[in-house]
């Protein structure tokens, strides 16, 4: 089966933006690799790494999945494989968040929604070292709470997509219990 990684970022870049740029790397290398995607699905950076996704060689069709907010499929950006309408708005943040892996890049207040509920949920999560909230969590823990049995885990720091690949290959692994609810 092949993992799902989430990527939550910044809304509202324009396509000359590095930012954009980071995303459109991202899409591509996490195919190239195998990985499906799921984002939220709209403008921005969610929209580069959708249109990198489909520059990769293995790209197929069927690896980008957009958790939109409202009920209208259409609202997505043109580059989904897979758009998922909830009709949740922000509460489909949790959804986007359980994913195998979430990669935040930038990103206001949804961005760190998304990235503490990955956090409970018990998922990996890398953040690119820029500025929002990816830059502010990267390489600390968001709270003191034991998610996993492995003393590595963190916000791991990143600054491109082949540090991204690297920590998805070497410690992903630790990452396979899932959040059973609230004790």
């Amino acid at each position: 089966m092949r993992r799902i990684v989430a990527v939550v970022c910044q809304s509202g870049v324009s396509e000359q933006s590095d930012l954009y740029r980071l995303g459109l790397e991202l899409g591509k290398d996490l195919v190239d690799h195998n990985y499906r995607i799921q984002i939220g699905g709209r403008d921005g950076v969610m929209e580069a790494v959708a249109k990198g996704a489909r520059e990769s060689s293995n790209y197929t069709g069927n690896e980008i999945i957009g958790i939109l907010p409202g009920f209208d499929p259409s609202l997505g950006n043109r580059f989904l494989d897979i758009a998922i309408p909830t009709g949740l708005d922000v509460l489909r943040n949790s959804i986007v968040a359980n994913a195998d892996a979430v990669i935040a890049i930038g990103g206001g207040a949804g961005t760190l929604s998304e990235m503490a509920m990955a956090w409970q949920l018990k998922r990996m999560i890398i953040a690119y070292n820029v500025f929002g909230w990816s830059g502010k969590l990267a390489n600390t823990r968001i709270d003191d709470r034991k998610r996993i049995e492995w003393s590595g885990d963190k916000v791991f720091s990143v600054s491109n997509s082949r540090e991204v690949i690297q920590y998805l290959s070497e410690y992903l692994h630790y990452y396979t219990e899932r959040h059973k609810g609230i004790s």
